[in-house]
């Protein structure tokens, strides 16, 4: 169940000092997700023009591998997905209403829903999780196995000695991470060509102008917060950059330990080390964004930014206001509680 909450006219101000929150968010159809410390809000533009802000009830109890490193990772990520997955299809719905009524003359009746399709409207959690899980199946067939069958159906080519000696595994893997790489960056390419994504880029640049606002100590209003840049270090785009350059380390490594030639036991090594690998990145992501002053750090969350520039987009004013209402919903009474 969900519930409404009430969202304050004026956006409030926060304390002079910046400081780095752990106040996360998502682009919906027409809205923003918002994760706070204490509460996960969405809000969302519906079609009469209002703003509708919504509470997504969710257990408080925390469980002990949330909290242990390079476990929680997966655990959260996992978690971020069923939650976007539900945000996503309320945001759909909610953006539809008070929507002036486009049905013409002579137009069917709308077919009855098959079994199938009942099912899941009346176990809808049960289609959220169905849908998570779905996307990420799909993003490790197109990211993870995807990448090392061109390689391996391209060893094929090559004389079994030298595909399977040391040095060549090495390279393999390389080519592979390379070819991963590509293929994300054309996955974000294509997508951003999909009719009606860019509005979706727009609120989700809207989110983070609105979290670097707030992480400056400015008052959430719209002129504030269009003086703010799109590109944050902390972002989902910037985590999936990380999983992919770390990806290319630990499958080097395995292809050195249990070789390329084998079919079957290389697919089960990568999905294996699938989540070894978003734990790691969870853990440089976080430590990276503790230490965004280093120049080190500075320059390893440069391809992140950079990959931004395909899934943010300038937003306007009506768009940010949906922002500042998710926002607002979700920041802690206590300061120090969303403290990074």
């Amino acid at each position: 169940m969900s519930k409404e909450i009430k969202v304050q006219e004026n956006g409030p101000s926060v304390g002079p000092e910046i400081k780095k929150t752990t106040i996360g968010g998502q682009a919906l159809i027409e809205g923003i997700m918002m994760v706070g410390p204490r509460r996960t809000c969405i809000a969302v533009r519906k079609g009469d023009g209002t703003i509708h802000v919504e509470e997504i009830n969710e257990s408080e109890k925390v469980a002990f591998f949330e909290k242990v490193p390079f476990i929680r990772g997966c655990i959260r990520f996992y978690k971020m997905l069923v939650k976007g997955t539900d945000a996503l299809m309320k945001s759909a719905d909610i953006s539809e209403q008070g929507a002036p009524e486009q049905k013409k003359e002579g137009e069917k009746e709308a077919k009855k829903p098959s079994a199938l399709e009942q099912y899941l409207n009346t176990h809808y959690n049960v289609m959220v999780t169905l849908s998570a899980v779905f996307g990420i199946l799909l993003s490790v067939g197109l990211f993870i196995l995807l990448p090392w069958l061109i390689v391996f159906l391209a060893t094929k080519l090559m004389g079994s000695a030298l595909a399977q000696t040391a040095w060549m595994s090495v390279v393999l893997n390389l080519a592979e991470g390379i070819l991963r790489m590509i293929i994300f960056f054309l996955y974000l390419r294509f997508a951003s060509k999909i009719e009606g994504i860019d509005r979706v880029w727009r609120y989700h640049g809207a989110e983070h102008k609105t979290i670097a606002c707030y992480e400056a100590g400015q008052p959430l209003t719209v002129e504030n917060i269009l003086k703010f840049p799109r590109f944050h270090p902390r972002c989902g785009t910037s985590f999936m950059f990380l999983v992919l350059a770390i990806s290319i380390l630990i499958y080097t490594v395995a292809g050195i330990i249990v070789g390329d030639g084998r079919f079957i036991v290389n697919v089960i090594v990568r999905l294996i080390l699938i989540p070894v690998i978003c734990g790691i990145s969870f853990e440089v992501l976080r430590f990276v964004g503790r230490h965004d002053k280093s120049p080190v750090c500075r320059l390893l969350s440069k391809p992140g930014l950079w990959l931004q520039k395909f899934t943010t987009s300038e937003p306007d004013g009506p768009i940010i206001e949906v922002a500042v209402a998710a926002m607002q919903a979700v920041i802690p009474e206590d300061a120090d509680e969303d403290v990074w």
